[in-house]
C-alpha cells in the first residue's frame, strides 16, 4: 500500500515561514507529478502548487511569488517552501501525487493525510 508521508507543518506567527516536505512509501514504480493542495475549514480543496517529474510548476493564484515548490527526483520528495505567511493560509495542507504501480500501468492519484499549517499573531 502506498502512502504519501507528509512532514513539516505548525504554527507560525504572520510574514514567517515553513517548509513541507513529502515522500511516497510503499511499493510503487513511477511518481510523475507531486504536489499540494490546501483545505481551510468550511471551503473547498485548493491548488497550492504542482511539479511534474520534468520540473514544470503550476502554482495557485495566491501563493504565487511566496510559495516554492521543489522535488529530488532521486528521493521522490516534494518540498514546499512558505514564505511571507499570512492568516489566510492557514489550513490542512494535503500532499498529492500522481503515480503508478507498475511500470506503464494505469495512473493513480494520491493523497497524503494532511498537515495543519495555522498562521496567527
Amino acid at each position: 500500500q502506498v502512502q504519501l508521508v507528509e512532514s513539516g507543518g505548525g504554527w507560525v506567527q504572520p510574514g514567517g515561514s515553513l517548509n513541507l516536505s513529502c515522500v511516497p512509501s510503499g511499493s510503487f514504480h513511477t511518481v510523475y507529478v507531486m504536489g499540494w493542495y490546501r483545505q481551510a475549514p468550511g471551503k473547498q480543496r485548493d491548488l497550492v502548487a504542482t511539479i511534474g517529474d520534468s520540473g514544470i510548476t503550476n502554482y495557485g493564484g495566491s501563493v504565487k511569488g511566496r510559495f516554492t515548490i521543489n522535488r529530488d527526483n532521486a528521493k521522490n520528495t516534494v518540498y514546499l517552501q512558505m514564505n511571507n505567511l499570512n492568516p489566510a493560509d492557514t489550513a490542512v495542507y494535503y500532499c498529492y501525487a500522481i503515480l503508478d504501480l507498475v511500470a506503464g500501468g494505469q495512473r493513480f492519484n494520491w493523497w497524503g493525510r494532511g498537515t495543519q499549517v495555522t498562521v496567527s499573531a
